[in-house]
């Protein structure tokens, strides 16, 4: 028996339209993105992509509904990336926490060299940030904030409300990695005045690794420059990059088989309602919650049981190494999870478990109750 419980890294397995998806597409379709006669596989293609950038944008809140505003990526590291590297300058100055994943402080700490200010707010121990923490960083003059909508270590959801009030107030651009959000809580770029939202389609969007994107705010759009060059498969008669969205951002061939998975996915989650999945999963990770604490000696990271979160859980045992017993749990028992520091090191610090990490579980919608009754079961004998 196979128990799988790293939703946080990948949600597995995907509906079984995404793989029809993919396997019609490579079967069926597979002509480039605008670089055909335009066929009937060339137009089917196009529509394919167009269907999913509509999708998206009606999904994450595009502003005014414009899919031209939803550029794909092939995760949403590269989406973080081409939004700060596109906008940030030297003598700039970009406002993060303590709970980030790397795909946000790795490139900090690289434009920190070339000459951009990086100042981290430290959140709470049990890993959220207070919005007057935020207020007091705003006094000084600030280009850009980047902030995680939910913690890939011990699931702390962020008031992120509140947070896009703070900077619209002072007119600083908000840009948010919904990388564990985007597709089990529903949040619009345009309501809440994000200046760039960056997702990754194979985590709450249930499609397949390889895809993402960025959701731009339009004004925003216009101030960034551009991140990658190459064929667009449109203007080609210019030798400089297309300004017009979403061309800007997309050179190159895209994950053609990735966004037809991606767009099946879509359609299931619409189909299913993401409140009813998002519902189950929360009802699953109440239980997890519940056993995990009645265990003797195990210590639970972050957030406590009424605070706002999404059920991903790190922990730590007493006496016993989180990376063992992730092994054993695995050999054992075959319940699959995920130990160590979860590229997110300045997290663990702020949850006072680095150097050590944790071990994370992370039930998803196709897990059951059975197995999150083993699982609890399994870590108790282990923990003697």
């Amino acid at each position: 028996m196979s128990v799988y419980l790293n939703n946080a890294a990948t949600t597995w397995p995907k509906p079984q339209a995404v793989t029809e998806a993919i396997l019609s597409f490579m079967t069926n379709g597979g002509a480039n993105l605008a670089r055909g006669s335009a066929s009937r596989r060339d137009l089917e293609s196009m529509g394919g992509v167009l269907s999913c950038r509509l999708k998206l944008a009606e999904m994450l809140g595009a502003y005014r509904g414009d899919p031209a505003y939803v550029t794909f990526t092939s995760n949403v590291t590269m989406s973080l990336n081409t939004v700060m590297k596109s906008y940030l300058k030297s003598g700039m100055r970009v406002v993060t926490t303590s709970m980030e994943h790397n795909a946000v402080i790795r490139p900090l700490r690289a434009m920190e060299t070339q000459g951009v200010r990086v100042e981290i707010l430290q959140c709470s121990l049990r890993g959220y940030l207070d919005p007057k923490t935020l207020v007091r960083a705003l006094q000084q003059k600030t280009d850009m904030v980047i902030i995680s909508h939910c913690s890939n270590v011990c699931g702390a959801l962020q008031d992120i409300e509140a947070i896009a009030e703070v900077c619209a107030k002072k007119n600083v651009p908000l840009v948010v990695d919904a990388a564990q959000t985007a597709g089990i809580i529903p949040i619009s770029a345009e309501k809440l005045g994000f200046a760039a939202l960056c997702f990754t389609g194979h985590k709450a969007l249930l499609g397949p690794q390889g895809t993402g994107g960025v959701v731009w705010q339009p004004e925003f759009a216009e101030k960034c420059g551009t991140f990658l060059e190459g064929g667009t498969g449109s203007l080609s008669h210019d030798e400089h990059q297309p300004m017009n969205m979403p061309d800007k951002y997309e050179a190159g061939t895209p994950n053609l088989p990735g966004i037809a998975g991606l767009l099946a996915a879509l359609e299931w989650i619409e189909k299913e309602e993401m409140g009813i999945i998002r519902a189950k999963e929360e009802f699953l990770g109440q239980r997890l919650e519940d056993g995990l604490r009645s265990i003797r000696g195990l210590r639970l990271l972050g957030p406590g049981p009424k605070d706002k979160k999404l059920p991903v859980f790190s922990f730590n045992i007493d006496g016993m190494d989180n990376g063992i017993l992730a092994r054993d749990l695995s050999d054992v028992y075959g319940i699959e999870t995920r130990p160590g520091l979860h590229c997110s090191p300045l997290a663990h610090r702020t949850l006072g478990s680095f150097p050590e990490g944790g071990l994370r579980l992370s039930p998803g919608y196709f897990n059951t109750e059975e197995e999150i009754e083993i699982t609890v079961k399994a870590i108790e004998e282990l923990a003697g």
